[in-house]
């Protein structure tokens, strides 16, 4: 007979690998901005072979650098690394906005737990959320250093909201699917800048490894099954 406690594990361990498979990602996805127009700032990422429109807009919009041209404000790359985000940023592509107000970042599709990198938010009091958007908000603390303008850190961090220590270069991620993220400022400066990336789709198939692994533990637990049947 097979110990209860046995075939519970045998279950859970299964459970977990499909998990993972499903949701493990280590290489951010990040956007190529392309175009701008007033106060909008369009380009794409893409996440295989799937190409997702990424649109920035809002009132605080000051400058954007686009196809990789202009100064490269992402280096050096040590605040954009964590165990979660292996990859900074590998262009020059920035939004810069400068004016406290609320921004919106919009996807042709809903993506799997997006992240934002930050240059010099410097005072920011930023708040996700709030007015007509009901979207969930879980913001993870990846990581945060020195960088193109200094050293400074997150202050006051919540699921929801920080504000920027010193000159703050980082990355958060916001865990869960998004297809519209909003945040408000208010602090107005001479500028700060971001980008966007995605870790995933929510559509995501499993690698064929991870696929394995997981079949050959419902396998076993099919054969436990069939064993303390008999």
């Amino acid at each position: 007979m097979v110990h209860p406690t046995a075939l519970r594990i045998c279950i859970l361990a299964a459970l977990a690998t499909l998990g993972t498979a499903a949701q493990a990602a280590d290489t951010a996805n990040w956007t190529s901005w392309t175009s701008d127009t007033a106060n909008t700032v369009s380009g794409t990422l893409t996440v295989g072979t799937t190409s997702v429109g990424v649109t920035y807009s809002g009132a605080q919009y000051s400058f954007a650098q686009l196809n990789n041209t202009g100064t490269n404000y992402w280096v050096p790359s040590t605040p954009y690394l964590s165990s979660t985000v292996t990859n900074a940023p590998g262009t020059s592509d920035i939004v810069g906005l400068n004016a406290a107000g609320t921004s919106v970042i919009t996807f042709s599709q809903p993506v799997l737990n997006p992240v934002i990198a930050l240059v010099s938010w410097n005072g920011a009091n930023v708040t996700f959320g709030g007015g007509s958007d009901k979207q969930s908000y879980d913001i993870q603390y990846l990581s945060f250093g020195c960088g193109y303008w200094g050293c400074g850190s997150f202050g006051s961090p919540t699921s929801t909201s920080f504000t920027g220590v010193g000159e703050l270069h980082g990355v958060i991620e916001l865990l869960g699917t998004y297809k519209t993220i909003s945040f408000t400022d208010t602090t107005s400066e001479n500028w700060h800048g971001l980008t966007v990336a995605s870790l995933g789709l929510p559509s995501a198939v499993p690698e064929p490894d991870s696929l394995a692994l997981a079949g050959a533990g419902l396998a076993l637990m099919a054969a436990l099954l069939r064993r303390r049947r008999t």
